[in-house]
């Protein structure tokens, strides 16, 4: 099930609909019954053409309860100028309301919170559901590790797919890339990319959202492919690392972090060898998502 059917949530649905997947069904549910109902008119009329055949309609929260994944889309978009923490109050009463609709069906699959901001309506998603945390995920910094490694690539002229690093921490402008351990087939970054090459690669990721949005108003592609990898690393239990949000138990909040995904969510998160420099601008992100927290209106 796909909740919310704006320009997220078709993405993610069109992502699906283009690639061989294990899913066999999409429930589209919105608060605008006839978006939903357009959106999925103009899926299936790609059916006859795809290289996969799955079912597609709109539906209702009450069939959440035989849903493997319930997709979390629904929420104020992200305004010129607007941060991720400015959509919280407005995103954590549509996700309290959406996540208690979705429980009283009976639901009992994973939840994958893709709404901003993400990392915080993680943690409220985990909190509303009473669910298990491994079944309540994030997408993350997983859409920012692949502008980062697509980034890197740039600079390097290789292929994206052969750079191996991460952003962590705060979907947000506390994000940062992990540079003591990023390489491309094993060879230091740190080696192949000046300190000038690697500030400008990590200033571009940080704020590259904010320069889509400036020019087109949102941002949904990337998002969309990145939730796709996400839902089929889950169906498919490839216990791949993914950078994706979850809980941190020695913290007490959600974050972007690289964990072993599977069929049962969440396996386990790495324990990074981080240098002491990352080991501070971890804390800071975590510091930064303790008081988003605390910005929630009766948490």
């Amino acid at each position: 099930m796909i909740v919310g059917t704006g320009n997220v949530g078709a993405s993610i649905a069109f992502a699906l609909l283009n690639q061989r997947t294990p899913v066999n069904e999409i429930i589209l549910t919105d608060i605008d019954t006839d978006d939903a109902e357009g959106e999925a008119m103009d899926l299936c009329d790609a059916l006859a053409v795809a290289p996969s055949w799955l079912k597609i309609r709109a539906g209702s929260y009450r069939e959440a309860r035989g849903c493997d994944i319930c997709v979390l889309t629904a929420g104020a978009n992200q305004k010129p100028g607007e941060t991720r923490i400015d959509l919280l109050q407005k995103n954590a009463a549509i996700t309290k309301s959406v996540v208690g609709d979705i429980m009283e069906s009976g639901f009992d699959g994973i939840f994958l919170v893709v709404a901003n901001p993400m990392d915080t309506l993680s943690y409220l998603t985990y909190r509303y559901s009473g669910l298990p945390a491994e079944r309540v995920i994030g997408s993350g910094t997983v859409l920012d590790s692949a502008r980062l490694r697509f980034k890197i690539a740039e600079y390097l002229s290789v292929h994206p797919k052969s750079v191996h690093a991460y952003q962590i921490g705060e979907h947000g402008d506390s994000e940062f890339t992990v540079w003591s351990s990023a390489n491309l087939g094993g060879e230091s970054l740190l080696r192949l990319l000046t300190d000038r090459e690697r500030h400008e690669i990590e200033h571009y990721v940080r704020d590259e959202a904010y320069l889509i949005i400036e020019k087109k108003g949102a941002t949904h592609y990337g998002i969309g492919v990145c939730a796709v990898q996400i839902i089929n690393c889950i169906l498919n239990d490839e216990r791949r690392v993914m950078p994706v949000s979850s809980l941190d138990e020695a913290t007490g909040v959600y974050n972007g972090y690289p964990a072993v995904v599977g069929r049962q969510g969440i396996l386990r998160r790495l324990d990074l060898q981080l240098t002491e420099q990352e080991g501070i601008k971890f804390q800071q992100s975590v510091n930064i998502l303790k008081q988003t927290l605390r910005q929630v209106e009766d948490f």
